[in-house]
């Protein structure tokens, strides 16, 4: 009878101890657990530096109703599969692939995973639990077009390519058109780096680009190389995804910032409230997405009014980076 009694309270002690870990355990699972995949570093003060501040953003304002998680620097290809699909199995409710060729890893992770809910920047590929979101960079590209044909004395504007994607060359051929069209001499030189992060192959593209006469630098990269270079080297130039003013207060006439916060938190709601659904979301100054860094003190007066008069006119609608003819 005593070895039965002293069995009981062994069993109802280890419960009590067991238990409480246990629910706490099971609500834990129970939140939502939004993930992000990034391309680069955290700290690359460019891309992925701005969708991680829109991470920080769901922390902020959701609190204890959700967790989150996230995996830097995924190359782009079988490794991100892996990465997207381990997410997937291990609990994410949602989960945001920020870079262009993270989309067929992610339309195939998704198939294998339909309870999981997808979203992926910057392509063009959906499904029932894949939503994609992208911003309207050529905005951007448009109205510092129109500072760097004013500032440009050479005539010549050095471009920093990641990859020939369609984002990447529609920001070029706005910039382009937007700077012949103040400037009918300029020239633009393009360099390829085949990458989205690399601050030493960004550097010597930078180089290379003003040993050929560029005193105006642009970039699809993703680290503030090319800003440094720029303010070593007494260039002008525009910051990618992020004010780099920090990197080059003296080269830096203003920059094309991501602000993916107000999305995310809209999604991640979606999610809470049970009301997320697939869709195709492009937004661009109008809606806030994209955003002009503050103007440079050294650009004149008649041209910063130049630039606000456009970024305000694409903003209501009445001005296109691509409308017609071009001359």
């Amino acid at each position: 009878m005593q070895k039965r009694t002293t069995m009981a309270a062994l069993l109802t002690a280890l419960l009590a101890s067991v238990l409480p870990g246990l629910a706490s355990q099971a609500k834990a699972q129970s939140k939502p657990k939004i993930s992000f995949v990034y391309v680069g570093p955290i700290g690359d003060h460019g891309w992925s530096y701005q969708h991680h501040k829109g991470l920080e953003a769901i922390k902020t304002e959701f609190g204890d109703k959700v967790t989150t998680s996230y995996v830097e620097n995924v190359p782009e290809g079988p490794d991100a599969e892996r990465v997207i699909d381990q997410l997937a199995a291990t609990g994410s409710s949602l989960i945001f692939t920020t870079s262009f060729g993270f989309m067929n890893p992610t339309i195939k992770v998704a198939a294998r995973h339909p309870n999981v809910k997808f979203e992926h920047a910057t392509g063009f590929k959906q499904a029932p639990n894949v939503a994609i979101y992208n911003a309207r960079f050529y905005e951007g590209r448009h109205v510092i077009g129109l500072i760097a044909g004013k500032m440009s004395k050479t005539n010549t504007i050095g471009y920093i390519g990641s990859f020939p994607i369609p984002e990447v060359v529609m920001g070029i051929n706005a910039a382009y058109l937007a700077a012949k069209s103040v400037n009918p001499n300029i020239k633009f030189k393009v360099v390829w780096v085949s990458t989205w992060f690399d601050p030493g192959k960004e550097a010597a593209a930078a180089k290379a680009l003003v040993d050929q006469g560029a005193d105006v630098l642009m970039q699809h990269t993703d680290s503030p190389a090319a800003m440094k270079f720029a303010e070593e080297k007494g260039v002008w130039a525009f910051g990618q995804a992020s004010d780099m003013a920090p990197f080059g207060p003296t080269a830096q006439l203003t920059a094309i910032v991501d602000d993916w916060n107000p999305y995310y938190l809209k999604r991640v709601k979606d999610l809470l409230e049970g009301s997320w659904k697939t869709g195709d979301v492009w937004d661009g100054i109008a809606q806030g997405t994209v955003v002009l860094a503050p103007w440079s003190p050294k650009i004149p007066a008649d041209v910063v009014k130049l630039a606000e008069t456009a970024r305000d006119n694409i903003a209501k609608g009445t001005l296109h980076p691509f409308t017609g003819p071009i001359k």
